[in-house]
């Protein structure tokens, strides 16, 4: 069973998200505007809604800021990699996919996961280990932007970099140590940037597999910047090389 917690969260999933929600929980003494929403759209998808005690989320022991509300759903199902080879198939215009490496703060995949939404990524590959869990704190944090993403979940990443190098997909590493993100010349092909875990960065193996290392130029005092906020300008920066319209 997986929660969503936070009323932006909830109000995305209750909007957004094909997926039936199983149940919606209000704090008791709530009923301002936005959790009236709440309960507006949970009736119009046949949600059923408690109300219950403020100590109920405290029990809960949840990570994140739950803003008295918590909807419960069916654990979330990625689609697994020969789906992901099969869907990949299908089509013939350029993509562009992320693929996170070893990433195991939960805030910083769900801000990844909200900046790939934004950027148009066509794909996300996330290895089995060595992974966040992709539950309530990552969609809480990806604030909507969870839904709509094709998710896959990969076995082996090093494979999965050769077959998609035999796709002619051109593999992108993020490294403080690459050439300037500025100078990647992709020239419209199909593109899958690789990102890592915080502080630690790609492995090794990750890195030898990469056909470029890139970096974003610093102009300021501070050296690198967060995970996050580095996967966001990489994905809009390569999104813009390949001259895409906003929702085109």
């Amino acid at each position: 069973m997986e929660r969503v917690v936070g009323i932006h969260a909830v109000r995305s999933v209750l909007r957004d998200v094909a997926t039936s929600p199983r149940c919606l929980y209000v704090s008791q003494g709530r009923r301002d505007a936005r959790i009236n929403e709440l309960i507006g759209l949970s009736r119009d998808r046949q949600v059923r809604y408690q109300v219950v005690p403020k100590d109920w989320f405290e029990k809960k022991d949840l990570a994140v800021n739950h803003q008295g509300v918590l909807l419960e759903m069916q654990s979330i199902k990625l689609m697994n990699e020969r789906d992901f080879k099969d869907w990949f198939e299908q089509g013939d215009l350029s993509r562009l996919i992320l693929i996170v490496d070893g990433m195991t703060d939960p805030r910083n995949l769900g801000a990844c996961l909200r900046s790939a939404n934004a950027a148009g990524v066509d794909a996300v590959l996330l290895p089995k280990r060595r992974i966040a869990p992709v539950g309530s704190t990552v969609m809480k944090v990806a604030q909507g932007g969870f839904e709509e993403l094709t998710i896959a979940e990969i076995g082996n990443l090093a494979r999965t970099l050769k077959w998609l190098q035999e796709k002619e997909v051109w593999i992108i590493g993020a490294d403080a140590a690459g050439e300037s993100i500025w100078e990647s010349d992709i020239d419209n092909r199909s593109v899958a940037l690789v990102v890592g875990d915080e502080g630690k960065g790609l492995r090794r193996l990750t890195k030898e597999l990469c056909d470029e290392m890139v970096s974003i130029p610093m102009f300021g005092t501070v050296e690198s910047l967060n995970v996050s906020v580095a996967t966001g300008i990489l994905l809009f920066e390569l999104r813009r090389k390949t001259a895409q319209s906003p929702n085109s």
